[in-house]
């Protein structure tokens, strides 16, 4: 079970999502605040997995609360305004839910909270055939055997995956590659990391990846090589 708190200045908004994580099986909400100075009290003597948090609070605002909390916690913000998405990303939310939401909807940002505290409780075993980017305002899910290749920009990287469209986050092409599995993906290019599985043929400084195919760098071929023949 997820432990949780849920923190908003309107009752029935408290009651809704006490309610929707009743409905999910693995989320227990220990204690529901509508005073939020009240609920840091308490989150300083009792940590829990995850929040629930209005953003737009008159006492104290949920950005706020969050980076008072001394412990790490993950965070699903609530809010009935769009613009504090923005906020909640640049704080790492799981999720963030623009009101009024369905249980759908609901239930789409508990899985990712669950998912990723699967990942973070085992990330060091290499256990988990998943990463988790942020894309979207949100943290996304990314299954590992789906990525087709990886392409690098200035500030941002694009991950192309097998039937889905690509996804893009603010990562460089260094950082991704410390997230996936060792010995799986090996940079070919200055803008490309390719899944070594996934290739169909190696010719003349090309690498193919089923009908796609992409340029192997000079100062990357060695390595490439080294590692592909193995």
């Amino acid at each position: 079970m997820i432990k949780a708190v849920a923190i908003d200045d309107e009752i029935p908004a408290l009651n809704v999502v006490e309610n929707f994580s009743v409905r999910t099986g693995f989320i227990e909400i220990e204690k529901v605040f509508n005073q939020p100075t009240e609920a840091l009290k308490y989150l300083r003597k009792f940590p829990v997995d995850l929040l629930f948090l209005d953003i737009n609070m008159p006492s104290l605002s949920g950005i706020d609360l969050y980076k008072a909390v001394p412990q790490h916690c993950m965070a699903i913000f609530t809010t009935a305004y769009s613009e504090y998405a923005v906020e909640g990303f640049n704080l790492n939310a799981i999720d963030y839910l623009l009101k009024p939401f369905t249980y759908q909807r609901f239930l789409q940002a508990a899985e990712k909270a669950k998912d990723y505290l699967d990942y973070f409780m085992h990330r060091d075993t290499g256990a988990e055939p998943y990463i988790f980017v942020r894309a979207d305002y949100s943290l996304v899910k990314i299954n590992i055997p789906d990525i087709l290749y990886i392409e690098g920009y200035d500030d941002y990287i694009k991950i192309h995956l097998a039937g889905k469209r690509p996804v893009i986050t603010r990562m460089t092409l260094k950082n991704i590659v410390e997230k996936l599995p060792q010995n799986q993906f090996c940079r070919i290019h200055r803008s490309y990391v390719v899944p070594l599985s996934g290739i169909t043929s190696v010719r003349n400084k090309t690498v193919s990846i089923g009908d796609i195919q992409l340029p192997v760098g000079i100062s990357y071929e060695e390595d490439f090589l080294k590692l592909f023949n193995k």
